[in-house]
């Protein structure tokens, strides 16, 4: 068993389809692949055939996989019911109300929970791909996190950082978010992955080669920005989207996740993805 860690450098960068993607690729090479995410937070969640509630990004990984989606995919899910309150589900269960301070305090106490429930997903499959939230460089929040290095300690996972170019400052923000990590943190991102870029690739080759020789961390992917239909969870959306708003047929979210391996396939070195996690592709 082996797994491989997808965080960003903010929300939004395009974690979730990239953990979609991976699951989707491995899923085709034959390997049995499972996602996880510890901790999400979302108003939109799926409810499974057993009643129980877990995040759209985590059910989209799901289907990518061929599994139907459960809640251990999803341990911890936060319905955000006011600016500073969420209603706490564990395992797809209602549990409580809590505002954000006393969910913070809460929170370590779910770290046994966390792991059981991630060592039960390692024992019964080839390839765990895991997903972080937000940003692991939020340092006011590193305190007992169970979601981003925290999660990537716990499951002794190597990481890819995700930037988002769409939006400028990619570099920096690479570059802010592994130089804020301690250096047992920084020893885990294995590669670095440009997201969402319009135009000509070789206008970022010097940038690469910069911030390549400054982190020592390759870029392994420079992906375009590709509008594709698949869900998005109710943060950041870059456009419009009708399965956002009208449910897709099976065979329509299969199509778009075919979509998604091909680009990644064409636009990510896989085979470097394989080595990080002690895989031959």
């Amino acid at each position: 068993m082996t797994n491989i860690m997808i965080q960003g450098t903010a929300s939004s960068v395009g974690k979730s389809l990239m953990c979609a993607g991976l699951c989707k690729i491995f899923k085709e090479d034959g390997y049995k692949v499972y996602p996880f995410k510890s901790q999400n937070m979302s108003s939109k969640y799926y409810t499974t055939k057993e009643g129980y509630k877990i995040s759209t990004a985590q059910t989209l990984q799901a289907i990518a996989a061929g599994l139907e989606p459960e809640p251990n995919m999803n341990p911890i899910l936060l319905i955000p019911k006011s600016d500073n309150g969420s209603m706490v589900a564990i395992k797809g269960e209602d549990k409580e109300d809590m505002e954000a301070v006393e969910y913070f305090k809460f929170k370590n106490s779910l770290r046994s929970m966390i792991l059981d429930t991630y060592k039960e997903i390692e024992r019964e499959n080839d390839i765990v791909v895991i997903e972080g939230a937000g940003s692991p460089a939020e340092i006011n929040l590193k305190e007992n996190d169970i979601v981003n290095m925290g999660m990537a300690e716990m499951a002794d996972a190597p990481v890819l950082l995700v930037g988002d170019i769409d939006r400028g400052g990619v570099f920096a923000s690479l570059y802010g978010t592994v130089k804020l990590l301690e250096p047992h943190e920084r020893s885990r991102i294995k590669g670095l992955i440009i997201n969402k870029f319009r135009g000509d690739k070789t206008l970022l080759d010097s940038g690469i080669k910069m911030i390549e020789d400054m982190l020592d961390i390759p870029v392994i992917g420079t992906i375009p920005y590709a509008p594709l239909e698949l869900v998005d969870e109710d943060s950041l959306v870059d456009y419009e989207k009708e399965c956002n708003t009208n449910p897709q047929t099976e065979e329509e979210t299969e199509m778009e996740l075919g979509k998604l391996s091909l680009m990644l396939r064409e636009n990510m070195d896989i085979d470097c993805v394989y080595e990080i996690m002690g895989l031959k592709g």
